[in-house]
C-alpha cells in the first residue's frame, strides 16, 4: 500500500479523496489549518491507525522542512502528494483590492510550489513519487468574478506543465498529474474572498448543482492511478475548455452570459 498526503483533506474534495483512499487501506498523511476536523475525520476512517494529522497553512510554510520530514516518517515515505488546498474568490476586478490577488497567489501559486518543491527532494532520492495538482476549469480559462483565482490556477498549470516536461527531460521516475473540477458541491464559495478580502459567506448555486464531492473523489482516484498528464473532472462546463479553445469568439460572448455565481 502507497502513503498518500492530502492536503485542504478538512472538507469537499480533499474530505471525500481521504475518505476513498481509506476505503482502499492506504496509509494517508492528512493536511489542513483545521486540526480538530482533521482529528474528527481520521476517527471516520475505517483504519485511523493509518492516518496520521499534520496541521499545515499554505499561507505560513516557516516550519516547511520539518512538515515535510515528519510527513514522510510517519508511516513510508510518500509516493503520491496530492495539492488540494487553496482560496477562491468571487469579486469584479474592479472591486476587488490588489492584497485580494495576493493572498490568492501566496496560497494557491507560492503555497503550493513551494511545497512540492520540498517534496520533490523526497522524490528524487527515493527516484519515484507523483504530484497531483487539483486546480480548476478557472485554470484554463476566465470567467466573470474569479480574475485572480483563475490567475493563482492559471499559474499552477504553467509551473507544473513546465515542470514535468523537465522531470522527462531529465528521465525522472516523478509524475505530475493536473486534475481540473469544474463544479463541485463545496463550501469553496461560501469561504471565498471578496473584493474587501473577507470570504462572502455565500453559496454558489453554479457550485451547489455540480458533482458531490464523492462523485469527484471516484472519478478522480482512477485518473490518477493512471498516472494520466490531465484530467477534466464535472458536468457540461468542461465543454468550455473545448470550446474556448476552437471557437474563441463564440467562448468569449457565452462566459460573459454564464451564470457563475
Amino acid at each position: 500500500m502507497e502513503t498518500i498526503w492530502i492536503t485542504g483533506a478538512s472538507s469537499g474534495i480533499g474530505e471525500a479523496l481521504c475518505r476513498e483512499y481509506a476505503k482502499l487501506g492506504h496509509n494517508l498523511v492528512i493536511s489542513a489549518r483545521n486540526e480538530s476536523k482533521l482529528n474528527e475525520l481520521k476517527s471516520q476512517l475505517p483504519e485511523p491507525s493509518k492516518v496520521a494529522v499534520l496541521p499545515l497553512d499554505l499561507a505560513n510554510l516557516s516550519n516547511l522542512d520539518e512538515l515535510v520530514s515528519k510527513a514522510n516518517s510517519l508511516f513510508t515515505p510518500v509516493d503520491r502528494l496530492i495539492l488540494n488546498a487553496g482560496l477562491s474568490q468571487r469579486s469584479l476586478a474592479q472591486e476587488s483590492k490588489l492584497q485580494v490577488y495576493r493572498d490568492l497567489m501566496e496560497v494557491n501559486y507560492f503555497g503550493n510550489i513551494e511545497l512540492a518543491h520540498a517534496q520533490l527532494k523526497v522524490f528524487e532520492r527515493n527516484n519515484k513519487g507523483q504530484f497531483v495538482v487539483i486546480t480548476s476549469l478557472v485554470g484554463k480559462f476566465g470567467t466573470p468574478y474569479r480574475s485572480g483565482y483563475s490567475a493563482s490556477k492559471h499559474a499552477l498549470h504553467g509551473h507544473f506543465d513546465s515542470l514535468r516536461a523537465e522531470l522527462m527531460m531529465q528521465n525522472k521516475n516523478i509524475d505530475v498529474t493536473i486534475i481540473c473540477p469544474g463544479f463541485v458541491s463545496t463550501n469553496i464559495s461560501y469561504n471565498a474572498l471578496g473584493g474587501a478580502g473577507d470570504a462572502i459567506h455565500t453559496y454558489d448555486d453554479s457550485n451547489a448543482n455540480g458533482l458531490t464531492p464523492e462523485q469527484f473523489a471516484k472519478k478522480a482516484v482512477p485518473v490518477i492511478t493512471a498516472r494520466k498528464y490531465e484530467a477534466l473532472i464535472g458536468g457540461k462546463e468542461t465543454i468550455g475548455v473545448y470550446i474556448k479553445r476552437f471557437f474563441p469568439s463564440v467562448f468569449a460572448k457565452m462566459i460573459a452570459k454564464a451564470k457563475v455565481r
